[in-house]
């Protein structure tokens, strides 16, 4: 491995054109009233080279779309959430610093009444169709559905260090 950072490293392989396209589970299931942007398409694109790759990929894998304020991180990742869906993940922790953004994260992944609701009315990969479920935790669960812990991380810390909580 080079010096290089994962950005410079993932801007060559873009320079030579060996980003893979954003996948059609990730395409189909995102509302289709937010037209994804170049600068979306190209988040999508690295993440997916990464997390695929066996050369650059670290374990556990921790990433950071550094984006600006307004630029659609949260609908990034809801669809990372989907590709990760697609290479068999399930449970998911999503935690921030303050409760307000975790009640409009919420909103924006749970209500599909709600104008910035991230996901196509129907998540469907295959024949199967999937619900978003929120949970407190991930002991009895639907395996064939997408379920999230939202916490901030105040809450998460708590959670883990005071026994019985979990």
């Amino acid at each position: 491995m080079s010096n290089q950072t994962l950005e410079q490293e993932l801007s060559v392989v873009k320079k030579l054109e060996q980003l893979p396209e954003v996948t059609k589970g990730i395409k189909a299931n995102l509302n289709p009233l937010f037209q994804l942007r170049l600068y979306q398409i190209e988040a999508f694109s690295r993440f997916i080279y990464y997390f695929n790759s066996s050369t650059y990929r670290r374990k556990p894998t921790q990433l950071l779309f550094h984006m600006a304020t307004g630029s659609g991180k949260t609908l990034i990742m809801a669809g990372t959430i989907l590709y990760l869906y697609e290479q068999g993940y399930r449970n998911f922790i999503f935690f921030v610093n303050s409760t307000n953004i975790i009640n409009k994260t919420r909103d924006n992944f749970l209500n599909f009444l709600s104008s910035k609701y991230l996901f196509s009315e129907n998540i469907t990969f295959g024949e199967k169709q999937i619900k978003i479920k929120e949970v407190e935790n991930f002991q009895v669960v639907n395996q064939e559905d997408i379920n999230i812990v939202f916490s901030t991380i105040q809450a998460l810390h708590i959670r883990l260090n005071t026994p019985g909580m979990c």
